[in-house]
């Protein structure tokens, strides 16, 4: 039998942030006030990327705009966020996980599968109660486990009841655990599908279970078969390890403080984001062979345009160059408000294609690449910057953590 434990930390952001600033010689645990990660209020990265648990009482949303959250409650902390803090935690959390199971599946930054069918049932539930507590221990951040035989339901199971919890949900166990919830609470049903679905009186979990398959295809088309398998606690896939995913892609973007009109600081911008993205592509042990600009203007209207070279590479100055370029092309001197960079194509670093002529500039800048993220390692990004940046209204570094890196549950349909 499989036994599948699914880790969701706890206001990952937010926990993160507090673990290290306690860490680090901090008195106040930002988890409990009311506080949030979410940028500068300023400017419009403005928006609740994660809570602490009293913002609950205030009614704050994460993905609400600073501005409503203050509205809510003006004595509100706002930290920014720390994607670099971020990484080095997940990491070590995954470091823990690699010591109760060989199969590690990482869902996203803050989430995890684990395959834990080498134990028997009777020990998970007091196994998972034992991870959690050395996580808390050993790196100041509680998690929830949730326990079941598919990654589906132990999904499902994390989100029962939080925080520093440990719940199982079997299939048995499903009508009662499961079915009563509100149907917005099934994985992959948004709150549009919702409006529709409590529209046609259905409301719960169970209530979508016990609708007929062919009427909700009829409906929703392939998505209504797959919601309806997951009403019923259907799910087909396994946990992969992470060198079997496949990456197919990965991108950053980010929003402008201000609108940008003039090319230099588009390209810096452009150059922030790929000092972000270019290094997890290497640490990914990819190269990448297509380049996407996206460029949002300030009334809102976007377009995108590609290359793809003719060999894969993971020189920053390379892909860099190319993203410059195609902004060029495509830039009608507009005010600029949205920038993104996004790869395809992606090969194994390890793979090259040999040539006959030996390009010389080409290894300087790759052992130049390799030299910037050892640096950046040990010390932090912001110990080697580029020199473009220090008079520059841009940051360094832009953009975050992009979870589409990470694949999708399949649905037994």
């Amino acid at each position: 039998m499989s036994l599948i434990f699914h880790v969701d930390v706890n206001s990952a952001y937010l926990s993160w942030n507090a673990a290290w600033d306690l860490q680090h010689g901090a008195s106040l645990d930002l988890r409990t006030i009311p506080a949030i990660v979410g940028g500068d209020p300023e400017s419009r990265h403005g928006i609740v990327l994660a809570k602490s648990a009293p913002c609950k009482k205030y009614g704050i949303q994460t993905g609400e705009t600073l501005f409503a959250a203050l509205m809510k409650c003006p004595e509100l902390t706002i930290v920014p966020p720390r994607y670099g803090v971020y990484m080095k935690a997940s990491e070590a959390m995954v470091e823990i996980l690699r010591s109760y199971s060989p199969l590690i599946e990482r869902y996203s930054i803050d989430e995890c599968f684990m395959d834990m069918s080498h134990i028997a049932k009777e020990d998970a539930l007091p196994l998972a109660e034992t991870l959690k507590r050395r996580i808390a221990e050993e790196l100041g951040f509680t998690v929830n486990i949730g326990i079941s035989t598919g990654k589906l339901l132990a999904k499902m199971a994390s989100d029962l009841k939080k925080p520093n919890q440990v719940h199982t949900l079997y299939k048995e166990e499903v009508p009662k655990k499961m079915w009563p919830l509100p149907v917005e609470d099934l994985f992959m049903v948004g709150s549009r599908t919702a409006t529709k679905l409590r529209a046609m009186n259905i409301r719960t979990i169970g209530e979508l279970a016990e609708t007929d398959p062919e009427f909700l295809h009829k409906k929703f088309k392939k998505y209504g078969y797959m919601i309806s398998c997951y009403a019923r606690g259907i799910e087909s896939s396994t946990v992969k390890n992470e060198g079997t995913i496949v990456m197919k892609g990965m991108g950053n973007s980010t929003t402008l403080p201000f609108d940008f009109s003039d090319r230099t600081s588009c390209h810096n911008v452009l150059l922030s984001i790929g000092e972000t993205l270019v290094p997890r592509l290497r640490a990914s042990g990819k190269k990448a062979k297509t380049v996407s600009v996206h460029i949002r203007y300030s009334d809102f209207t976007s377009i995108s345009s590609q290359r793809t070279v003719s060999l894969a590479t993971t020189s920053t100055s390379l892909l860099m160059s190319i993203a410059c370029s195609l902004f060029d092309e495509m830039w009608n001197g507009e005010p600029v408000r949205h920038l993104g960079i996004s790869f395809a194509q992606l090969e194994d670093s390890a793979l090259e294609q040999l040539s006959l002529f030996q390009n010389k500039e080409a290894e300087k800048m790759q052992k130049m690449d390799q030299v910037m993220d050892l640096i950046r390692k040990n010390f932090g990004d912001a110990s080697l910057i580029r020199a473009t940046f220090l008079h520059s209204p841009v940051k360094a570094f832009s953009g975050g953590i992009v979870e589409k890196d990470y694949l999708f549950m399949s649905s037994h349909l």
